[in-house]
This record gives C-alpha cells, sequence and structure tokens, in this order.
C-alpha cells in the first residue's frame, strides 16, 4: 500500500464531499421552502408569493444542478480510489444508492421540469403537487444517503460471506436507531440553512431598502422557521451525541478532549489537545458538566483516550476543534434567530440596523456548522471506514500510485474551483438583480402589507 496515495486519496474525497455537501444542505432547504411559497400564493393571492418563489426557484436550479454534478463525482471515487470498500461493501451500499436514484432522483428529475416550464401548462393544484414532489425528492436522498452512511458508522444487519458484507435484515439497516437520529439532524441542518439564506437575503435588500415587500417576506418567514427549528435542532444534535457516547466510545472521548478516565467527567469549553503528551494545553473546563451532558446524571465515569491504543484513536485536534466550532455556530444562529425573531414580531426589526447586519452576515454560519459537523462525524470515525470492521488503509484500491492519486486530486481540485467560481458569480448576479417586481398574475396593489411591515419608506424596485 501506497501511503501517500492514501493520504491523497482521503484529501480527494475529503475536499469532493466537502464541496457537494453545500448544495444539497441549501436545495433540501429551499425545495421545502418553495412549496411552502406557492401553497401560499395560491391560497392567498397574494403576487408577492410568487415573486419571492419565481426569484428563489432560479437561485436553487443553479444550486441543484451543481450538486448534482458533484455528487456523481463521489460514485465514480468509489471504484478509482476506493475500490476495496466497493467490493466488500457493495452488497450493502450498492442497493442503498440504488434507491436513491429510484426514489429520490426520479422523483426530482420528473417534477423539476414542471417547475421550470410548466406553470402555465398545467393546473395550479398540479404545480403545487409538482412543487411538493421535488421538496420529497430532495429528502429521499438525504434519507438514503445517510442510510448509507450511518451504517458505515454503526453497521449492524449483516453478514460476511466471502469476504464480503451482505445483508441480511434490510429492516435493522434501514430503520437502525441511528439512522432515526442522524436522518433528522442533517434534515433539519438543511431547513435552517435554507432558512438562514432565506432570511440573510432579506436583510441584505432591507439594508439596501430595496424590494421592500419581497424583502419582508424572506425576513419575516426565515427567522421564524429558524427560531423554530433550531431547538429542535439542538435536541437532535445531543441524540446524535448519545448514541456516539454509547456506540463510539473514542470518537466522543476524542470530540471531549478526554485523555484520562473521569468520574465525575469535567467538560473542556476550550483547550488545544496534545496529542504526542497525551493532555490538553491552555484547557479551560467545567467540573461534573461531562458527566451531565454525557449520562444527565452528574457522577459517571467517562473513559479517555489512553484507554484506547493510540492506533485506534482518530485524529483528537480535529475531531475536538470541529465539534466546538459546530456547536458555537449553532449558538449563534439561536440568538440570532430568536432576537431577530422577537424584533420582527414586534415590528421595530427595521429600526435595528446592528441586527439586520448579523442577519446579513449570517449566512455562512450553517454552512459553517454543516461542514465542521460533517469533519466530526466523518474524521472521528478514523482509523475506520466502515466503523470496527474496515480500516481506511485497507479500503484503498490496491494498486493506486501517488501519481495518479495527485493527478486526480489536481484535476478535481482545479475543475470545482472554475465551477464554484462561476456558479457563486451567478448567484451573486441573481441575488444582486433581485425579485421581480411586478408579478405576471397580481397587481401591486394586491401586495400584503399588514404583518410584513419592517419600516415605512420602503418602494418595489422598477
Amino acid at each position: 500500500m501506497d501511503l501517500t496515495a492514501l493520504l491523497l486519496s482521503r484529501l480527494q474525497f475529503a475536499f469532493t464531499v466537502s464541496f457537494h455537501i453545500i448544495f444539497p444542505s441549501l436545495t433540501i432547504g429551499i425545495a421545502a421552502w418553495l412549496t411552502v411559497l406557492e401553497a401560499l400564493h395560491q391560497f392567498t393571492g397574494h403576487g408577492v408569493y410568487r415573486r419571492v418563489f419565481d426569484f428563489w426557484l432560479k437561485i436553487f436550479g443553479v444550486a441543484f444542478g451543481m450538486g448534482v454534478v458533484s455528487g456523481v463525482v463521489l460514485g465514480f471515487e468509489f471504484g478509482t480510489n476506493w475500490s476495496e470498500l466497493a467490493r466488500v461493501s457493495g452488497p450493502v451500499q450498492g442497493p442503498l444508492l440504488t434507491y436513491e436514484t429510484f426514489t429520490a432522483f426520479m422523483l426530482e428529475a420528473s417534477f423539476f421540469g414542471v417547475l421550470l416550464f410548466g406553470r402555465s401548462r398545467v393546473i395550479p393544484g398540479f404545480y403545487l403537487f409538482s412543487t411538493a414532489m421535488v421538496a420529497l425528492g430532495t429528502t429521499f436522498s438525504a434519507f438514503w444517503i445517510m442510510v448509507n452512511n450511518s451504517w458505515m458508522q454503526h453497521p449492524v444487519g449483516y453478514e460476511v460471506v466471502n469476504g464480503q458484507f451482505v445483508p441480511v435484515d434490510w429492516a435493522k439497516i434501514i430503520f437502525s436507531p441511528v439512522v432515526w437520529v442522524r436522518f433528522p439532524h442533517m434534515l433539519l441542518a438543511s431547513y435552517v440553512t435554507g432558512a438562514f439564506c432565506v432570511a440573510a437575503t432579506g436583510a441584505w435588500y432591507a439594508l439596501r431598502k430595496v424590494s421592500g415587500p419581497e424583502a419582508r417576506v424572506m425576513l419575516r418567514m426565515g427567522l421564524f422557521m429558524a427560531a423554530i427549528l433550531m431547538p429542535i435542532q439542538l435536541l437532535f444534535g445531543h441524540l446524535v451525541g448519545d448514541y456516539v457516547h454509547d456506540d463510539q466510545p473514542v470518537k466522543f472521548a476524542a470530540i471531549e478532549g478526554r485523555w484520562h478516565d473521569e468520574q465525575p467527567a469535567s467538560e473542556v469549553v476550550i483547550a488545544w489537545p496534545d496529542e504526542n503528551q497525551e493532555k490538553n494545553r491552555y484547557e479551560v473546563a467545567i467540573p461534573v458538566l461531562g458527566s451531565l451532558i454525557a449520562t444527565m446524571t452528574p457522577d459517571s465515569k467517562e473513559v479517555g483516550l489512553t484507554d484506547f491504543p493510540r492506533a485506534e484513536r482518530p485524529p483528537v485536534v480535529i475531531s475536538f476543534m470541529a465539534f466546538r466550532v459546530m456547536v458555537g455556530c449553532g449558538i449563534l444562529m439561536l440568538l440570532i434567530a430568536w432576537g431577530g425573531s422577537l424584533l420582527a414580531w414586534k415590528g421595530r426589526l427595521a429600526q435595528q440596523r446592528n441586527l439586520l447586519w448579523a442577519v446579513f452576515l449570517s449566512f455562512p454560519l450553517p454552512f459553517i456548522a454543516i461542514l465542521t459537523g460533517w469533519f466530526t462525524a466523518e474524521v472521528g470515525r478514523q482509523p475506520w471506514t466502515i466503523y470496527g470492521l474496515l480500516r481506511t488503509a485497507d479500503a484503498i484500491t490496491p494498486m493506486l500510485t501517488a501519481r495518479a492519486a495527485t493527478l486526480s486530486l489536481a484535476i478535481f481540485c482545479s475543475t470545482y474551483v472554475f465551477i464554484f467560481a462561476f456558479g457563486t458569480y451567478y448567484v451573486y448576479k441573481l441575488l444582486r438583480h433581485g425579485p421581480a417586481s411586478i408579478s405576471s398574475d397580481q397587481p401591486p396593489s394586491a401586495l400584503p402589507n399588514r404583518p410584513l411591515s419592517i419600516g415605512a419608506g420602503d418602494k418595489l424596485r422598477g
């Protein structure tokens, strides 16, 4: 095995999956919101919902296309860089990825065309149904991917036959308790991402005093949605932590930065883990809180990293820091969502420009939280690709050379950066232009003003 090829292959997959996850996390949330907007437009007749829908549909289309293109590459990498993983786990992972194609991609591909080109060709009810089916398709996609990844984190329902992991109980695989905490956690993260991107866009327009009615809809709906979802998301995050504590104790110890057994255990708020010395530098810890978080009791014994051989430990610094960045982003989003929602409810949001700036600048937070959460889960799983069964070093393509891995990494990085630059620029142009000021089917007098006001003086863009 070429250790350089292994390192480069890991970097390549980390880069491509990190790039890819940005787009599904946005499109899942936006697709659900588009369904709500279309329903509001059809049931209330207010043209502002139609204009906001048409505006975000364009952004959804760009993000959806970039997500599909970047996601296809991941499947190729299983064959080029990780063929041993594909060989031994193919009987499990192959059907799961096929289910995603038959359920998720078929729904998305079938009804997305209706969204783009079919409004004038189908009845309103079917158009709303098509919007809901696209949203359902994105949800199915997330579900099957999380089933697949959760099986790699917590393999169940299989037997080893001729060196392969063969499924013997699909119910255990699909309905694993791990799936049903990790999938909602990812789904809620996507909804929060959509909510903050929408609210940040509305705040940007409010600060520039353009697209007034549309800005009000985006601000209020985005902030209210985030304010409701964030506490639920934190709850499911705690449930995910419970599964890690019970099933992956070495990962949990790395996340906590706990080197030695403690009873009761303290909670390390911040530190710099020193893996060579097996201790934390510059540590700030809260006594007893670690036991309370882990087991909801004040005196539980929690294991430390030194209970495990060095070869069994994940990279501690990445696991420890990534988790704290994720939690920090979550707390910031909760405060912004609650503060913004309260002021919007009182009709004082327009006067609080500092908070509008905070909402506008918050749009990277959900993406950072998702990426660092993914790093915590995947880096914390090391040195295993399939936890406890297949090491990452044994999952790589046996004859892969460092030269081939370097070449593919360079090609992927340059291609992705090129695509991302143009995609980002195009989305920026769409955002800069803003929603159309006049809907094709509603006069300006039909705009709803009473519940959406954030301040006087806003005008529609010409």
